[in-house]
């Protein structure tokens, strides 16, 4: 195949030509980068024939659709059909029927029909052409993502937002767990906050603990049993022999060595927790009352097929890792085990059954601990409560992949070109899902992803999101610089995230940083998605940033986010010497640019604040008391805070573009849960609610005598 025809075949499947990269220049994708990404998805083989059939479906397996403001639903039927009436039946999702006959509209210049049903619940339905004998999904969307009475009165709120596993506790083992959490939630809303913000909690790999990104999960849909706090279960109480274990002189000892770390020690923290946990689920299966059992029962039936699924994988990642840590990857298995179905697999988990219901009840009670949270939250006061975390992909040896592998791009992975910020770009490792299949599927995967995600949380971060767009996806043992932007249909996704966000009452905010497409936010403000304001970003082409009073109303406003520095790093310019050191610099020259660029960047950030004199004249608790007061004044419905920056932690949770040359996902927080209350940076919270309370209209931004002054805040945290 020439590449004239694979460049006619990649627009046809949304391989994008050419793009736009952060420096305004064109860049065109190499035809070779879009023969192997049309490989990847399954439209071509390595001989270069076409798989994919030329002949297309009357309907595609699913329509997403809005209903006009008469609640009329307009279909375009994707075909020309000569008949002026055709007769339609519809299964609603409540069960109950509809049929008729309509119009069809005359064929427009594309030669396609369009049909015009009456009103429609919002859901998902079955539709059925009996004249075309065709069928599809009719997924009917309301078009705008929810949000709390209090935002639709514009009334502006502020939150909080932590790393889980990062937090230190008398009563932890060595890891942030979900009792910590409830805590926290309490103390956050006493302060006034309606947001708590969390990382990712998806399912991670328990033999595998020190692959430890929150954003490179083994599975999206399930929880990370790592937060599991042991002491909490029912059935630890009765639980003779984990009392006995946990209470032991040697568990006692490892216990405390975990807690007095600086750092999270996974391996031990894993071996501690599964320890403990499989002591008290052989008690749960043997003297567990009827009701829990009951409950647990039901939870596994609901599950169904996706929690079999992941935690027969799981038992098989334990059987051949154990024999050989280096066969963990599922990809290294023996053929008879690269399915869930297949005979080896069904074989594997009659034969494992006890070990596969180990994996099953601990996700039982992550989710009954991750809901408690949830509760503490609401019950404390707060309108949105946890705001939890979607990542943009999971790890290409997990389950998720595992289980439905045509769901992703086959030696592919996503990440993004070089930008001002990363000139290396960078190649996140994670598998693309697969457009070609996630419309065949009438969109599964992704409703799937957002029910799980949803189900706890009163708000969702989408983590890149401009993947419900587009992603940049880099062919497998390529460099960065040689991807392309791969395309996916915007428009039904939102549609389907608007639908799934009324449902679940939960708040969408769309983490939009990076290389934006044109008139993606126009989509996300249409849709009710805030967008992610970052104050070090948001500044014009003089190089001067923005005011408070021009940021958004739709929008979360904040300093910074796990991938970037904390207040006292960016205002030390200490993070620019970290990639220097960890070589992210092409050269001694860029380095030196991005130092002078911060040179700059700080005496424009020092005017937007209000502070007078050079930046080294200004303190870091006098810097983060500024940015705090103006993070607050913002137009934004919403205002977030990290609690690195409430304790004013230098070193960075993560360096984008490291893994093991940096100790990412690490570092715990400096201050136990117990002390944070009482710590002068929790004061901090006072100042981003002192600008909430000011008029959202005023003026220019100067530092005001209503905040609390910055001598309060000097010296120690």
């Amino acid at each position: 195949m020439n590449p004239t025809q694979i460049k006619r075949l990649a627009s046809r499947y949304g391989i994008a030509l050419s793009f736009e990269d952060a420096r305004g220049n064109t860049v065109d994708t190499d035809p070779e980068v879009a023969r192997k990404l049309l490989i990847s998805m399954g439209v071509l083989d390595h001989a270069g024939t076409t798989l994919q059939p030329e002949q297309q479906a009357i309907l595609p397996p699913a329509i997403v659709v809005r209903p006009d403001r008469a609640g009329r639903i307009a279909i375009d039927l994707g075909c020309a059909i000569s008949a002026r009436q055709i007769e339609w039946q519809l299964t609603l999702e409540d069960g109950s029927s509809r049929s008729g006959t309509a119009a069809v509209a005359a064929a427009n210049a594309d030669a396609t029909a369009h049909l015009t049903l009456p009103q429609l619940p919002h859901g998902y339905h079955r539709l059925v052409l009996g004249h075309a004998d065709a069928a599809t999904m009719l997924i009917v969307t309301p078009g705008e993502c929810w949000l709390p009475e209090s935002f639709r009165r514009d009334e502006r709120r502020y939150g909080l937002s932590l790393q889980l596993y990062l937090l230190r506790s008398a009563s932890n083992w060595g890891i942030g767990d979900f009792t910590d959490l409830q805590h926290l939630a309490r103390l956050a809303a006493a302060q006034g906050c309606d947001v708590l913000g969390l990382n990712p909690l998806h399912q991670m790999f328990p033999d595998n603990p020190e692959h430890a990104s929150p954003y490179s999960p083994a599975s999206r849909q399930f929880l990370n049993v790592l937060y599991i706090d042991v002491t909490a279960i029912a059935e630890y109480q009765r639980s003779a022999a984990a009392q006995k274990l946990v209470q032991s002189a040697r568990f006692q000892q490892r216990l405390e060595q975990c807690r007095k770390t600086s750092q999270v020690d996974y391996s031990s923290v894993a071996d501690l927790k599964l320890q403990a946990l499989r002591l008290v689920h052989a008690d749960f299966r043997t003297a567990a009352d009827a009701q829990r059992i009951t409950d647990y029962q039901r939870f596994v039936s609901t599950a169904g097929d996706g929690l079999h699924n992941a935690s027969l994988f799981q038992a098989l990642r334990d059987h051949f890792a154990d024999t050989d840590p280096s066969q963990a990857d599922w990809h290294l298995w023996p053929e008879a085990y690269h399915a869930a179905d297949s005979e080896g697999s069904l074989a594997f988990a009659r034969e494992h059954a006890e070990q596969i219901d180990f994996y099953n009840w601990t996700q039982w009670v992550a989710e009954q601990q991750l809901a408690a949270a949830k509760d503490a939250a609401t019950a404390a006061g707060m309108q949105v409560g946890l705001y939890l975390d979607l990542a943009v992909g999971c790890d290409r040896s997990g389950s998720e992949t595992w289980a439905n592998p045509g769901d992703y791009m086959n030696a592919a992975e996503v990440g993004a070109p070089p930008d001002i910020f990363n000139p290396a770009g960078q190649n996140w490792g994670l598998p693309p899902l697969n457009p070609v299949s996630l419309i065949a599927e009438g969109y599964r995967p992704f409703i799937d992803l957002l029910r799980a995600n949803m189900r706890h949380g009163g708000g969702l971060r989408i983590d890149h999101a401009m993947g419900l767009q587009r992603l940049y996806c880099i062919p497998e043992g390529s460099p960065p610089s040689a991807g392309a932007y791969v395309h996916y249909p915007v428009a039904d996704l939102i549609g389907i995230l608007a639908l799934e966000s009324q449902r679940h009452h939960c708040l969408v905010v769309g983490e939009d940083l990076g290389t934006v497409p044109t008139g993606f936010r126009e989509r996300m403000e249409e849709a009710n998605i805030l967008s992610y304001r970052v104050l070090f970003f948001e500044a014009d082409g003089d190089g001067e940033f923005k005011p408070a009073t021009s940021y958004p109303r739709l929008a979360v406003a904040v300093a910074g986010s796990h991938d970037l520095p904390t207040l006292p790093s960016w205002l030390s310019g200490s993070d620019i010497d970290l990639k220097d050191q960890l070589g992210l610099y092409p050269s001694a020259e860029e380095t030196e640019k991005q130092r002078q660029s911060r040179q700059r960047e700080r005496r424009a950030v020092m005017r937007v604040l209000g502070l007078d004199g050079s930046s080294q004249q200004i303190t870091p608790d006098v810097f983060s008391n500024a940015v705090h007061g103006f993070l607050g004044r913002t137009r934004s419905l919403l205002a977030m805070t990290q609690l690195d920056d409430l304790l004013g932690e230098h070193d960075p949770v993560n360096v984008p573009a490291t893994s093991t040359e940096h100790p990412n996902w690490r570092r715990k927080y400096a201050l136990p849960l117990e002390q944070i209350e009482r710590s002068r940076g929790w004061r901090l919270l006072e100042t981003l609610a002192a600008g909430r309370a000011e008029p959202a209209n005023n003026g220019p931004d100067r530092a005001r005598s209503s905040l609390p002054p910055a001598s309060a805040l000097q010296g120690a945290r």
